[in-house]
């Protein structure tokens, strides 16, 4: 029988380190726009954190800035009723809707090719800059979840979330195949640049409880790129941070969105601890890759934001029980978290008994 009680922060640390737990622990993301709507609705205070108000067992903090230019500020250079258009630290145009969460339309970068990569972007990030490091909010969201006995993670983008910021999709993987030289050393230049900047944060404020990177290494159906060239670019530089973190005594979560199905088997083997949000809007099914690889990670997500934006309770219920039992019997490790982020279309309501129907799962035996 599992133990009773745990505290968010032991409950979190067990799953991740294989020990028992007395339920699944639970952690999510939500849009801006639904956190405005279920404030407006008067269901949360305004300014109320998320984490508190619905006794989530971890957040996290401490994203390192990657900007080429880490104080610029963002130049608005067209605007109507729907959309803005602005110019970013990284020297991208980029088009963001005002009045719902999505990721930017990429219009345009400064950083092109190998050349403007070297002389306006390189230099810039080859070394410590303090500045980069948000010592403050780290320091504060650290201290208040060891008040509060929940699991803190320090956020960071990994090298390819990086690189697309820089230069764009369309040219990073272009140069994939046509100069992936330069590719390589982008990835090595952005892996070591975390590293610089974690030591600093770490040896000044404190380790985190674990470490979450994000990079968002898929679409529909297929990773951005084969394993193959994911092999040789990409596997270096997560070598690197993951060997680093390691060292460190931390456990490595990685969040992308997309199918990446292809490119897990080489994660795993370099030492990736978990691995969030598993889309399954995409074509991940969390089910599958717990008949492929075990214990060998733990499994975060997963959960359609589809059929919990549906509000049919008898439904979650049905998504919760299909996804979760086959892991949770076999002695598999799981976290619960929708396979993205919560929506405006999700009812506060619904959101809640979401949670109560997970948080009661492992005690219940499905019933």
């Amino acid at each position: 029988m599992a133990e009773k009680g745990l505290s968010s922060y032991n409950r979190m640390r067990a799953v991740l380190y294989g020990e028992s737990i007395d339920r699944i622990p639970v952690a999510e993301d939500f849009w801006w726009d639904t956190i405005e709507k279920w404030t407006r609705d008067g269901h949360i205070l305004p300014g109320e954190s998320m984490v508190e108000h619905f006794d989530l067992d971890a957040d996290r903090n401490g994203l390192i800035n990657s900007y080429i230019e880490p104080n610029f500020q963002s130049v608005l250079l067209e605007e109507d009723e729907d959309k803005v258009l602005y110019l970013d630290g990284n020297g991208a145009t980029l088009r963001h809707h005002k009045k719902h969460s999505s990721t930017p339309e990429h219009v345009g970068y400064k950083i092109i090719d190998r050349d403007t990569w070297e002389t306006f972007a390189k230099p810039a990030l080859a070394s410590l800059d303090r500045c980069r490091i948000p010592f403050l909010a780290y320091r504060d969201l650290r201290k208040k979840m060891k008040e509060q006995e929940r699991f803190f993670m320090n956020d960071a983008f990994g090298p390819f979330e990086m690189m697309q910021r820089l230069v764009g999709h369309e040219v990073l993987l272009l140069n994939m195949a046509l100069d992936p030289e330069w590719v390589k050393d982008m990835v090595i230049t952005y892996a070591q640049f975390n590293i610089i900047h974690w030591e600093e944060l770490f040896s000044e404020e404190g380790l985190p409880d674990s470490t979450w990177i994000a990079d968002d290494l898929g679409f529909k159906d297929k990773p951005f790129m084969s394993p193959d060239m994911f092999e040789d670019m990409m596997l270096p530089g997560y070598e690197i941070m993951i060997n680093y973190l390691h060292s460190k005594g931390l456990k490595v979560v990685l969040h992308s969105c997309g199918y990446i199905q292809p490119l897990l088997p080489l994660l795993i083997d370099i030492g990736i601890d978990c691995y969030e949000a598993i889309e399954y809007k995409a074509g991940t099914d969390m089910r599958k890759l717990f008949t492929s690889y075990g214990n060998k990670i733990v499994y975060f997500g997963n959960i359609d934001t589809r059929v919990l934006e549906s509000n049919d309770i008898e439904l979650i219920k049905k998504e919760l029980n299909d996804k979760i039992k086959p892991i949770i019997q076999n002695n598999g490790r799981y976290i619960l978290h929708s396979d993205h982020s919560i929506s405006p279309k999700v009812e506060y309501k619904t959101f809640c008994r979401y949670l109560e129907i997970g948080r009661d799962l492992l005690n219940s035996n499905f019933k």
